[in-house]
């Protein structure tokens, strides 16, 4: 058997195992899971918050881009084709060729400012990319972003870099449809189909990466592709079904005029943010859908209970002899949101009671303190009721039900 046959035979059992696992996977847990973190997280404010952010970055980002096609000339075909991209894939016809031409003229306009003018757009764009990144970091449940000089430096990578790589791709796939297009004039839909998968494929590719390296958590590539295929699957939805909306109703036209591409664009951004925002939930929540995992809820006093059976879990793999748990052992183990539980790892390990250890692969857990000497009052201060002033309520019923008194051993006695 060549090697031709073995990648082929590797590619149908990943499709085979990718069909087994689209038929198992657990579909109204899902829907609920989106349901209830839009409504808790708030993710509709989000997505205006964000909404009113791009509106303020368009021009700054698309400056940026076109100034760094400027200063390559030999780039020039690379922007028609991200252009054309943009046009056709991302944007409802109705309002892609005036909102690309207006912002086109303000992006060339704004390029003769001057350098502090220029430091000030790019300022703006970047500040977008770092409202993203406190959003993401939010639904990943992260409580320690990367350093500021590490995220700016991505994120401009992205910005200059990025235009680049997404217009070289788009040059060369139109390059080859073009050269080929004797050898192709008999299935002219077959061409078509062809370059719109390459154009989905493109797109969800992108925001799998941006699931996979913005969030400051270990995000696997097969849940950041699943976040990216849904958005990529709600782009094309949405922007037919918008498309179709303002041909069959066209209430913004007749009601706004020429002026209607700015309440389209702010609704399509609106639309298009929900959906990004809900692609993140399924790749962050993708572990615990996959392996059926209940999330505890915010009931009172459940990070305390979950910080209790963690602690325990990770004490009785010390007296095993295990170096430690990985976050996917303890939420099977517990039967928990994986997300949840890293949540109060961050809180145990800012007590100095469990670290981290970084290797190949996920990273282990390992238990610091000693139960039988450690006294239980700083888990109560993290996670039940903070410190209170002497005197007050608070310390009273502190001091009444003796809450600093046992040690961790105690509370994790069975």
């Amino acid at each position: 058997m060549d090697s031709t046959d073995v990648r082929a035979g590797s590619i149908g059992a990943r499709a085979a195992a990718l069909l087994v696992t689209l038929q198992r996977w657990p579909w109204y847990d899902t829907l609920r899971t989106l349901r209830s973190r839009f409504r808790d997280d708030q993710l509709g404010i989000t997505a205006s918050s964000l909404t009113f952010t791009t509106l303020i970055s368009l021009v700054p980002l698309l400056t940026v881009m076109l100034a760094v096609f400027s200063a390559f000339p030999m780039f020039a075909t690379f922007q028609d084709a991200l252009e054309k991209y943009f046009l056709h894939s991302l944007v409802p016809d109705t309002i892609a060729r005036p909102v690309m031409r207006a912002l086109t003229q303000f992006a060339g306009k704004a390029r003769a400012i001057g350098t502090l003018g220029l430091l000030v757009l790019v300022s703006t764009a970047l500040a977008l990319m770092l409202t993203i990144d406190r959003t993401l970091n939010r639904i990943w449940r992260v409580r320690r972003p990367r350093p500021l000089a590490q995220r700016v430096l991505v994120y401009w990578a992205a910005l200059t870099l990025g235009p680049l790589v997404l217009g070289v791709s788009l040059t060369v796939t139109s390059y080859l449809l073009s050269a080929s297009r004797g050898l192709v004039s008999g299935l002219p839909g077959g061409v078509t189909v062809l370059f719109a998968l390459a154009q989905f494929a493109l797109l969800a590719a992108g925001l799998a990466g941006l699931f996979r390296f913005v969030p400051n958590a270990p995000v696997r590539w097969p849940h950041a592709w699943a976040g990216g295929l849904f958005v990529a699957l709600g782009f094309e939805i949405a922007k037919d079904a918008l498309g179709w909306y303002l041909q069959a109703i066209p209430t913004y036209s007749v009601i706004y005029g020429a002026f209607a591409s700015v309440p389209i664009l702010l609704l399509w951004i609106y639309l298009g943010w929900v959906i990004v925002l809900l692609g993140a939930v399924i790749a962050a929540y993708a572990p615990s859908l996959s392996m059926r995992l209940a999330s505890r809820g915010d009931a009172p006093g459940a990070r305390f209970e979950l910080a209790l059976a963690l602690l325990a879990e990770l004490a009785a793999a010390r007296a095993a002899g295990a170096g430690g748990l990985t976050l996917g052992t303890l939420a099977a183990r517990l039967r928990s949101d994986p997300l949840q539980i890293d949540d109060v790892l961050e809180r145990l390990a800012a007590i100095d009671w469990v670290a981290r250890l970084e290797e190949a692969g996920d990273p282990r857990h390992a238990l610091l303190c000693d139960p039988e000497r450690t006294s239980a009052r700083a888990l109560v201060d993290a996670l039940l009721l903070a410190p209170a002033a002497s005197g007050t309520p608070a310390a009273r019923f502190r001091e009444r039900t003796g809450l600093d008194r046992p040690t961790l051993a105690e509370l994790l006695e069975r």
